[in-house]
């Protein structure tokens, strides 16, 4: 059986579309904060994306058993992303002040990794909205990582990321409603 005979099963609906809810969520707080200062914003960053890490690694984890396809990746990014998550949550100030570096390459990291899975899904039968914001996870990953060492990167990727959001999660949100209508 090869990969373009293979018939696989796509994430539950709902997980697509709560999945697309927090990232256009997320992506607006971002873009439209009422952050006094870029302090403020960067931690704002911080605790947006460590609630997004963890929800997100959950609901892969759902996935995984909802559809055992690819489930070894599934484990390996919901696992990386909760603890990801989870590390930022407990410790926000230490991830946004003392950090900002590491962060930004861990973020980029992720950001690759989790766009070639998407990938990998979307030519499994995962549809075009995988690819599309694979692709984007991906082009994001490579601009964090290519540049983690700038001063500021952090925050100069804010609104990068937060645009990648919210167009993610608006794609997200109508490949979930055209996978229940089907």
């Amino acid at each position: 059986m090869t990969a373009t005979t293979m018939e696989t099963k796509q994430r539950p609906w709902w997980v697509m579309l709560v999945g697309g809810i927090l990232a256009v969520i997320v992506g607006a707080v971002l873009l439209w904060a009422p952050a006094k200062t870029a302090a403020n914003a960067w931690m704002l960053l911080t605790a947006m994306l460590g609630i997004y890490w963890l929800v997100l690694g959950i609901m892969d984890l759902v996935s995984m058993f909802e559809d055992h396809t690819a489930w070894g990746w599934k484990l390996f990014i919901g696992v990386v992303s909760i603890l990801a998550g989870l590390v930022i949550l407990m410790y926000p100030v230490a991830a946004a002040v003392a950090l900002p570096r590491i962060f930004t390459l861990v973020l980029g990291i992720w950001g690759l990794i989790y766009g070639v899975i998407l990938l990998i899904m979307a030519f499994q039968g995962g549809g075009w909205g995988a690819g599309v914001l694979g692709v984007l996870a991906i082009i994001l990953g490579v601009a964090l990582i290519a540049n983690w060492t700038s001063p500021g990167i952090g925050l100069a990727f804010i609104w990068a990321a937060a645009v990648c959001m919210v167009i993610g999660g608006i794609i997200l949100i109508v490949r979930a409603f055209q996978q229940r209508s089907a």
